[in-house]
C-alpha cells in the first residue's frame, strides 16, 4: 500500500464523481492470460496479486447484465500491480461472437498503455531482449517516446523521466515512488505508468463527459496534429487532435479523436480481444452510482453488489456504460482484509488516504 497519508487533504472531492479517490485500474482483455501475466510480470516487472474465474452464468443472464458481454460469455480474470501506482486487470474470454483481433489506434476503441522510465535506452534494450516488437525508428528521430508492440499485439509506449512542465501526474517527480524495485522493474528502470490511451469517436464530447461528470482536470488543451513531432503518435498511424486529462491524485488519461482513416466505428465488447474499461476507487459506490444514474447517456449495469467469495470477496462494485462508448467501474474494496492477501506478498496499488483532487 503507498504511503501517502502526509500528501492526504480531508477536502471532499470538489466536482464530478463523489467520494471517488483516484484510477483503481485499467483493464483489458487478452487472448492468453498467462501470456499477459508473464509479460507484464516477467518482463515490464509488475506483481501478479491474484487471479480468478472462470467468471460465468451457464444458466442465467448475470455476465450481459452486469458485464455487458454474451450471457454465455465466460472469463478469467487476473490482477497485476504494475509499478507503484497503478493495477491492471486482465482479462480472456470465450464468447459467442467473440472478435479476435484488436482495435488498431485509429479506430474507436484504439488504446495504448503509456510507461515512464528512468532512461529510454536502457528500457528499449530491456525490452528488445523480450519479445516485444520495437515500432519506428531506432535513433534520434525517434523523439522522446518509443513504441512497442506486446507478443500479442497491444500498444505500449515508453517515455523518458517527466519534466519540470509537465502538468499532470508524473512518476519521475512524485516522492512516493517505489523504494525497492524487483529486479525486472531495476532492468527495465520502471518509473510508473504515465497515462493510459483511448481513442474515441467525438473527441470533444468524450473530453467533456471526463470533465463535467467524472471530475477529470485538462491538462493539455486539444491539440491539432501538428504541434507535436516528439514521436507522439506510433510510427505509420494518423496524426489526430488529442487532449490530455488529469484523473485523480496519480493517473492520468489521454483521449484522441478517431482518425478519417478508422476501420471500426465502434468499440470493442469487454469480451473481444482488445475490450477494456476504466475503473475508478470510491469511497461510496451506492453514492457514486446515484450521480451517475442521473447523468445523460450513463446506463448502469444493475445494482451495486459485494462480492461474497474468491480473492477479493468484500469488494463493492458496478460497471456502468457510457455516451462516449468507454466502458467505465466504480469500486471499493477493502484493502487490507482481501482473502488473496494471506497467500502472497503482492498487494494491489490503493490511493491510500489520497483523494481525487489531490496533488502529490
Amino acid at each position: 500500500m503507498l504511503n501517502v497519508s502526509t500528501a492526504a487533504s480531508s477536502t471532499p472531492v470538489l466536482a464530478g464523481l463523489p467520494t471517488a479517490r483516484a484510477v483503481d485500474h485499467y483493464a483489458f482483455t487478452v487472448p492468453d492470460l498467462d501470456e499477459a501475466i508473464a509479460f507484464f510480470t516477467g518482463v515490464l516487472g509488475g506483481e501478479l496479486c491474484y487471479r480468478e474465474g472462470p467468471v460465468e452464468d451457464p444458466g442465467g443472464d448475470w455476465m450481459t447484465r452486469k458485464l455487458g458481454v454474451h450471457a454465455r460469455a465466460r472469463a478469467q480474470v487476473a490482477l497485476v500491480r504494475l509499478g507503484p501506482y497503478s493495477n491492471l486487470e486482465l482479462f480472456e474470454y470465450t464468447a459467442p461472437g467473440q472478435i479476435t483481433s484488436p482495435p488498431g489506434p485509429n479506430d474507436v476503441g484504439g488504446h495504448h498503455l503509456a510507461l515512464m522510465v528512468a532512461d529510454l535506452d536502457t528500457a528499449e534494450e530491456h525490452l528488445r531482449r523480450s519479445a516485444t516488437v520495437r515500432l519506428g525508428p531506432s535513433d534520434a528521430r525517434a523523439g522522446t517516446r518509443r513504441w512497442f508492440l506486446t507478443p500479442w499485439g497491444m500498444l505500449l509506449s515508453l517515455r523518458g523521466p517527466g519534466r519540470r512542465d509537465d502538468r499532470g501526474f508524473v512518476p519521475a517527480e512524485t516522492p512516493y515512488a517505489n523504494a525497492n524495485p524487483n529486479a525486472v522493474e531495476r532492468s527495465l528502470g520502471l518509473l510508473g505508468v504515465e497515462h493510459v490511451s483511448y481513442t474515441v469517436a467525438d473527441l470533444a464530447a468524450a473530453t467533456a463527459f471526463f470533465t463535467d461528470v467524472l471530475g477529470a482536470e485538462p491538462v493539455e488543451s486539444p491539440q491539432h496534429p501538428a504541434d507535436r513531432s516528439d514521436g507522439h503518435w506510433p510510427p505509420g498511424t494518423e496524426h489526430s487532435r488529442r487532449t490530455l486529462l488529469r484523473t485523480g491524485p496519480t493517473a492520468n488519461c489521454e483521449l484522441i479523436q478517431s482518425g478519417t482513416g478508422a476501420l471500426r466505428s465502434r468499440p470493442p465488447r469487454n469480451s473481444d480481444v482488445g475490450g477494456h474499461h476504466l475503473a475508478f476507487y470510491v469511497d461510496d459506490v451506492d453514492a457514486a452510482a446515484a450521480h451517475l444514474r442521473e447523468q445523460e447517456g450513463v446506463t448502469l449495469m444493475g445494482e451495486p453488489e459485494t462480492i461474497t467469495q474468491g480473492p477479493i470477496a468484500g469488494d463493492r462494485w458496478l460497471y456502468f456504460s457510457t455516451p462516449i462508448g468507454i466502458q467505465m467501474e466504480i469500486i471499493n474494496m477493502p484493502d487490507g482484509s482481501l482473502p488473496y492477501e494471506a497467500l502472497t506478498s503482492a498487494r494491489r496499488a490503493t490511493p491510500g488516504d489520497l483523494r481525487w483532487h489531490d496533488r502529490p
